[in-house]
C-alpha cells in the first residue's frame, strides 16, 4: 500500500470516458455473444463454406445415446464442451443464456443494444483521442526508449508483486493501454463498422483491408477475445496493487504516491 502524498493523476474526460467504456463493453459483449448465437461459427475470407468447410470455429450440437451433446470445433479439432458451449442447460445455442443479453434467443432486441452501445464506444474513443492528443495525454501512454530499457525490470518486478506508485504508468501499462486504446478499440469498432452493409456501400474498400466479411468477423471476435483476457488482468492488477487507491484515482481523479526515494514506489 502506497503511504505517500496524495497526488491528481486522472483528469476528469480520462475518468468519464473509462466508466463509458466499462459500461459499453459489458453490454457489448454480452449482447455480441447473443448475436454470435445466431451463427456460431467464424470463418476466414469473403465467404463461409457450404461444400467445404473453412470454419476456424463453430459451435454445435449433436444428439447423442447419453443426450445432448455440445461440441466445439477449433482449428480442425473437435472438443466436447457439453454444459457450457454448444450445448448447455438441454438445449442447443453456442453460448450458454447467461452469458448473452438478452438470455433468451432474441437476434432482434441483441442487435439494437449491441448497436447502441457500439455507437457509444465509438463516440467516446473519438472524442478522448482528441482531447488526448491536445491536452497531452496520449504521449503519457507512449514509452520511450528508457521505458523500454526498464520492461525487463518492470516484469519482474510485478512477477514479485512488488508494485511502483508514482504520478507516472510504467512501462507495462503503457504497453498495455497504448495497445488497447490504439490498436483494439480502433480495431473493435473498423471490424464492426465493416461488418455493416449501408457502410459497406459508403466505402466499399474497408472489406478489402479486412479480407472479407467473415475474416472481419472473425478478427471483432478475437478482439473481444484479448479485451476480456485485459479486464481479467486489468482487475487483478488493481486488486494486488491497493484496490481502493486504484479506485479512488479512477473515481476522483487522486492517486495516492509513495514516499519520495521508495525504491518500491510505483
Amino acid at each position: 500500500m502506497a503511504k505517500g502524498p496524495l497526488i491528481y493523476r486522472q483528469r476528469f474526460l480520462t475518468r468519464l470516458t473509462h466508466w463509458v467504456w466499462a459500461v459499453s463493453l459489458f453490454f457489448l459483449l454480452l449482447t455480441g455473444l447473443q448475436i454470435f448465437n445466431a451463427h456460431p461459427a467464424l470463418y476466414l475470407g469473403k465467404e463461409s463454406g457450404f461444400e467445404y468447410n473453412n470454419a476456424v470455429l463453430a459451435l454445435s450440437a449433436r444428439q447423442t445415446e447419453g443426450g445432448l451433446q455440445g461440441v466445439t470445433y477449433l482449428l480442425g479439432r473437435e472438443f466436447d464442451t457439453t454444459g457450457l458451449l454448444g450445448a448447455s442447460g438441454g438445449e442447443a445455442h453456442g453460448f450458454p443464456g447467461w452469458a448473452t443479453i438478452p438470455s433468451y434467443h432474441d437476434l432482434a432486441t441483441g442487435r439494437v443494444i449491441h448497436f447502441f452501445f457500439a455507437w457509444l464506444l465509438a463516440g467516446t474513443l473519438l472524442l478522448w483521442l482528441v482531447a488526448s492528443l491536445l491536452n497531452g495525454h496520449a504521449r503519457e501512454l507512449v514509452p520511450a526508449p528508457s521505458d523500454l530499457r526498464a520492461l525487463p525490470g518492470d516484469v519482474l518486478n510485478h512477477a514479485r508483486l512488488r508494485f511502483h506508485h508514482t504520478h507516472k504508468y510504467n512501462v507495462l501499462q503503457k504497453l498495455t493501454y497504448a495497445g488497447v486504446m490504439f490498436v483494439l478499440l480502433p480495431l473493435m469498432v473498423l471490424t464492426g463498422l465493416s461488418m455493416s452493409p449501408s457502410f459497406n456501400a459508403a466505402a466499399p474498400w474497408l472489406l478489402d483491408v479486412f479480407g472479407g466479411r467473415q475474416t472481419a468477423r472473425t478478427i471483432h471476435f478475437a478482439v473481444m477475445v484479448l479485451l476480456v483476457l485485459f479486464f481479467v488482468v486489468h482487475v487483478l492488477m488493481i486488486l494486488l496493487a491497493g484496490p481502493l487507491n486504484e479506485l479512488r484515482s479512477i473515481v476522483t481523479g487522486w492517486y495516492r504516491i509513495d514516499p519520495k526515494g521508495d525504491s518500491h514506489a510505483r
